[in-house]
């Protein structure tokens, strides 16, 4: 854990309050039903990675429909994946030095990760009879030859970055009235959550961001390019070949190669990624503002 950096001074009050006249009980508030219906998306349509492309014009209609079924529960698993990772760092700093005005807030949002994480998964196992396996974190593992500050600053832009891009994904498929109940009910609660930890986050990465600044100016170069990294791998890990074969699609591998690099994909990416992109330029760690 970090010994030189300064304890942050976070004030957290309205947060915690919010947390607290929030609070529902997952296990009772959604009503499960037996099955999903089939002739309906259980994603948004235009949030598919398929989405805008030739590709989705070709499939049939019965096609789109299974492709949105498994792009559900992968986007699911995803989150089952990404809540895992960051509950294992913040149960690390909970009450210590560095995070102790944060701790209050900090029981309220591993407790909250905890109970997304249960009903991603309830959803996964019920209707997709799954949960996707994570895949590699290639080039984005970890980072190297900086100080103890941009360390941890890196720690908490994985969860912001994480967190942002799934909430983009919740507030669309919240309201759109084509999707089942229950999936509409799953990104409603989550988005309502959501927006209390991007908050959060953003809170707690400017003010490690501050000591990088002050006392290692020389690791903000470093950070902008693993971040940049980092969203390029969020972004990628949407892509799912095994969905794609579960979907019944042709050679799953190279059509993700093809999505990965069509021009109406690449726009989707940043409309998905512009709010993240634009604080972190804001921030003075988008790729550009850091090498000028």
């Amino acid at each position: 854990m970090p010994k030189t950096i300064k304890p942050l001074t976070l004030e957290l009050d309205r947060l915690e309050a919010m947390a607290e006249s929030d609070y529902y009980n997952p296990y009772t508030i959604f009503e499960w039903p037996d099955a999903l219906e089939e002739d309906r998306p259980w994603m948004s349509e235009d949030l598919v990675t398929l989405a805008g492309t030739e590709h989705w014009d070709a499939l049939t209609r019965e096609q789109q429909l299974a492709l949105t079924r498994f792009e559900a529960v992968n986007f699911f698993s995803l989150n089952i994946h990404g809540i895992r990772e960051l509950l294992s760092e913040v149960v690390l700093r909970i009450h210590t030095k560095t995070y102790a005005d944060a701790s209050e807030f900090l029981h309220h949002f591993i407790g909250e990760e905890n109970e997304h994480m249960w009903f991603f998964a309830a959803f996964c196992l019920r209707y997709g009879k799954k949960v996707y396996p994570a895949g590699p974190a290639v080039g984005v593992n970890r980072i190297e030859g900086v100080g103890e500050a941009a360390g941890e600053l890196v720690i908490f832009a994985r969860i912001l970055i994480f967190e942002e891009i799934v909430d983009y994904f919740n507030a669309r498929m919240a309201t759109d009235q084509a999707l089942p109940h229950i999936a509409r009910e799953i990104n409603r609660v989550h988005h309502q959550d959501e927006s209390r930890h991007v908050a959060f986050g953003r809170y707690i990465f400017t003010q490690l961001l501050e000591q990088v600044k002050e006392n290692h100016p020389e690791d903000i170069p470093v950070l902008a390019k693993y971040l940049d990294a980092y969203l390029d791998y969020s972004i990628r890990s949407l892509y799912n070949p095994a969905v794609y074969r579960d979907a019944g699609l042709d050679d799953p591998l190279e059509l993700r190669r093809q999505l990965l690099e069509h021009p109406a994909r690449r726009l989707a990416h940043d409309r998905i990624l512009n709010r993240t992109r634009k604080f972190l330029e804001r921030s003075g760690l988008g790729v550009q503002g850091a090498k000028a």
